[in-house]
């Protein structure tokens, strides 16, 4: 998708944080399920997540996604290199905290939420677009022509 003034978006990876962005509490956010099931038709989707609550993956068991829990030390770095790995060009982020700041920068689309654990003043500055739900950030990926309406100059 190109977006004038902005870059054209090629996305085969969408990388979202569990705890705050997918889900609240450690129960996943209703109507998060359905749309990630659509979106993996389109991309790879992956979860990052210290798993705070331990129930991540059961969760997002049944949804088609790869579920990555990682080190609660040095969290920022670790989804930042997941990141790069994958391909940050080719890739969508979306997330909430202050460890997610880095992912969001270096992703070719970085999504901050702010829902009702906040966003840290660090990942809105590192992010091209704030969305106030996570169902707001899924529909901007399954009907891009809204990102197109948000991000051309």
């Amino acid at each position: 998708m190109e977006i004038p003034g902005f870059k054209l978006l090629r996305i085969a990876h969408l990388v979202l944080d569990y705890n705050g962005t997918l889900a609240r509490d450690g129960k996943t956010i209703a109507g998060v399920g359905e749309r990630l099931e659509m979106l993996a038709q389109r991309v790879s989707v992956h979860v990052l997540t210290a798993d705070t609550f331990g129930s991540a993956e059961k969760e997002l068991s049944g949804i088609p996604c790869k579920v990555s829990v990682i080190s609660k030390e040095s969290q920022a770095e670790a989804k930042a290199l997941y990141v790069r790995n994958l391909g940050a060009g080719e890739t969508a982020a979306v997330g909430n905290g202050r460890n997610d700041r880095i992912m969001l920068e270096e992703a070719a689309l970085g999504i901050a939420v702010v829902q009702t654990e906040g966003c840290s003043p660090d990942a809105l500055l590192s992010a091209d677009v704030l969305c106030t739900s996570i169902a707001d950030a899924l529909d901007l990926l399954l009907n891009p022509l809204r990102l197109t309406a948000t991000l051309r100059s």
